[in-house]
């Protein structure tokens, strides 16, 4: 996947929007460096692909199930902050 600037995107949007159509690149637009959005190719209907649907959910659902998991083993009392600045030591 391809990572774009705003204001690059703003200055190629058209090449881009062709690009994503026309050759189902993708591309990540950041600002001031950090992720904001993504542009991906969608169907006639406007809709992304109900495989990449399906993957999204099941990438989301393992975050869910891998932040239950860390909240079961992390010592109570302890901040992620203090957690970190032990580990360093």
């Amino acid at each position: 996947m391809e990572t774009v600037g705003v204001r690059e995107l703003k200055a190629r949007a058209s090449e881009i929007v062709e690009a994503v159509q026309t050759e189902g690149k993708r591309y990540q637009v950041t600002k001031r460096g950090k992720p904001v959005a993504l542009i991906i190719p969608a169907h006639a209907d406007g809709l992304p692909d109900s495989e990449d649907i399906d993957h999204d959910e099941r990438v989301w659902a393992d975050i869910d199930e891998l932040a239950k998991e860390i909240s079961r083993r992390w010592p109570k009392g302890v901040s992620a902050v203090e957690a970190l600045s032990a580990d360093r030591r």
